[in-house]
């Protein structure tokens, strides 16, 4: 238990050193497109995002665990957080939210941000899954619990640090200290999100929802997993009706 706690607190250490540190430097010279408007109409910057990218993925990356679990950490949060990054920047300014509208202008040949986000973070749950499971149907629900947790944790992030909530209720009790790196990185940038400085953005909740998430396909067998990937969809299903409805509000946290 004691070498178990070491290595999340280091994790957890290197994910808020690495998160803080980025965006600070981020801050240091603001850029207009990283700006949005939250909701109480104040200026806000979405530098938070990366920052929980690139802390998220070194605190992973410094666990003693198996390579391909590691690998799978880090491939799923740099995946997610660039997907999210793209639709942050080359979506800001299309009102369409939920995964029906994005599916439906696919079906008519329409790409949006969201398709491709959808798709991208879809594709590298499916590679995820394929890292940390052995057999097809376990690697098929690992890949839909990865990509739905990410998911969720973008449909919470609407108000400040309501990300950071759902990561501190989510992550206790996950073994191998793999939800040490996603909660090091959110508290770094916690008391800018409350302070309404800065929001994690599609880049930051979608990273943190995959840090969570390959934590917790790591540490389940099938039924666990049946069981989260069950209780995703019927979220997913639920929240984009939720999140289309929040959409109506000046911000799109």
């Amino acid at each position: 238990m004691g070498a178990a706690l070491s290595r999340a607190v280091k994790s957890g250490a290197v994910a808020a050193v690495v998160a803080g540190g980025v965006y600070r430097a981020l801050r240091a010279r603001q850029r207009p497109h990283w700006q949005r408007t939250n909701h109480v109409g104040r200026t806000v910057d979405l530098y938070a995002g990366p920052a929980a990218v690139l802390g998220t993925a070194a605190g992973a990356a410094v666990l003693p665990l198996p390579a391909r679990t590691r690998c799978a950490a880090v491939l799923a949060v740099l995946a997610a957080g660039g997907c999210g990054a793209y639709d942050d920047l080359a979506g800001a300014d299309d009102p369409r939210r939920g995964f029906r509208a994005h599916l439906g202008a696919l079906r008519e040949g329409e790409v949006t941000s969201g398709a491709v986000k959808l798709l991208g973070i879809g594709a590298a749950g499916t590679a995820a899954g394929a890292l940390l499971k052995e057999r097809p149907v376990d690697r098929a629900l690992a890949a839909v619990v990865i990509a739905g947790t990410a998911h969720l944790v973008n449909l919470t992030d609407v108000r400040p640090a309501a990300a950071a909530t759902v990561l501190a209720l989510g992550a206790p009790g996950l073994p191998g200290g793999l939800a040490a790196a996603p909660v090091g990185a959110v508290a770094a940038l916690a008391a800018d999100d409350l302070g309404e400085r800065t929001m994690l953005g599609d880049t930051g909740a979608h990273a943190l929802g995959a840090g969570l998430e390959v934590a917790i396909v790591a540490g389940r067998g099938r039924a666990g997993l049946a069981a989260h990937a069950a209780g995703l969809v019927a979220a997913a299903v639920y929240g984009d009706r939720i999140g289309r409805r929040i959409a109506r509000t000046p911000a799109d946290r």
